[in-house]
């Protein structure tokens, strides 16, 4: 593929998990670009590297590499899209995207300073913390690590009791960076969550979820049944991944929700990603709870929600690593010559 200057440098997708984005990576195959994968689990850079090798860099890092060992990546990452964008490379969902991605309390703040409805909670940095920020809100509460990824650590409590024991025998699991959120724990109406995702920013499609239970585990991708009953093929998850029993709809979302997602996805500097909320079954209250920069589209998306999202996403890939690798040439060439 040329820009007009010459051929493009290769897209990069940077990434950890390798079973979540073979539907992408087959894509773009499909498409002929020039592209290559970057393994963010064996992974060094040069920082006084002035080249520029890529034309693009899309970062698929999970905050949740620590459940699979791989928790050193999730800090290094920072500093190495931080080095990308220093140098001038395009990243999408780079520095910013990734900030707010691992850190459950800065997504708090962001939807405090956009004046958006989210569950109330209390950020603490020790178990000693814990039966002080509980009384502020209330049982029942979860405490969730500020570093998380697919639910992980999650813990519910009913009563002070039970928090107490749990704080008094070391059972609290603050995560890699060693804070956690004491939250209130809400009951989504009709066991249902709803999701929106977004493509360059803007909205993409929405889904309803119908949980089982109580599940702090959401993985879109690995739902394989419809509200229908038909049974949905998982392409991003392992196939050996457990069936949850949770069912998934396509679901037309408000214009004003959407509205909303753009305007957080837009703080948050995430181009490609996802937003959960609920209604709260005992308050009624719209909760935006999870901003997630790091999305693995529905099962079967053609039969879910009509389209093909893994074609979309490398055709806005393709598109945005020609973008700048055309705009790079554009600063480079002289004063008073043509491109």
């Amino acid at each position: 593929m040329t820009t007009g200057n010459g051929t493009m440098k290769p897209i990069a997708i940077y990434y950890e998990q390798p079973n979540w984005f073979v539907p992408l990576f087959k894509e773009m195959d499909a498409r002929g670009v020039p592209w290559l994968k970057v393994d963010a689990r064996y992974h060094q850079f040069d920082a006084a590297s002035s080249e520029l090798e890529y034309s693009m860099v899309f970062n698929r890092m999970s905050p949740s590499a620590w459940q699979r060992g791989v928790g050193h990546g999730v800090f290094y990452t920072l500093n190495y899209l931080k080095h990308l964008e220093d140098k001038g490379v395009r990243v999408v969902n780079g520095y910013k995207a990734f900030t707010t991605e691992t850190s459950k309390a800065l997504q708090l703040s962001l939807l405090e300073r956009l004046g958006l409805p989210y569950p109330k909670a209390r950020v603490v940095n020790h178990p000693s913390q814990v039966l002080e920020a509980a009384e502020a809100i209330g049982f029942p509460l979860i405490l969730k690590p500020n570093i998380g990824g697919s639910g992980a650590g999650i813990k519910k409590f009913s009563s002070r009791e039970d928090l107490k024991a749990a704080v008094d025998g070391g059972e609290l699991y603050f995560g890699i960076d060693n804070v956690a959120l004491v939250q209130e724990c809400f009951t989504a109406k009709d066991g249902v969550i709803t999701r929106v995702e977004v493509l360059g920013g803007k909205f993409l499609y929405a889904i309803q979820i119908h949980i089982t239970g109580e599940t702090f585990d959401l993985c879109p991708a690995d739902i394989c049944k419809s509200t229908r009953g038909e049974e949905l093929t998982r392409i991003a998850c392992p196939v050996d991944a457990p069936k949850t029993g949770m069912t998934v709809e396509a679901y037309e979302a408000p214009p004003r929700v959407i509205g909303h997602v753009e305007r957080i996805m837009a703080e948050a500097g995430i181009d490609v990603g996802g937003i959960e909320y609920v209604i709260d079954d005992r308050t009624g209250r719209l909760l935006y709870y999870d901003i997630n920069a790091l999305s693995n589209f529905v099962s079967d998306p053609e039969r879910v929600v009509g389209f093909n999202p893994y074609g979309r996403l490398a055709d806005y890939l393709i598109a945005q690593a020609a973008n700048a690798s055309g705009e790079r040439a554009q600063a480079q060439t002289p004063c008073g010559e043509k491109a």
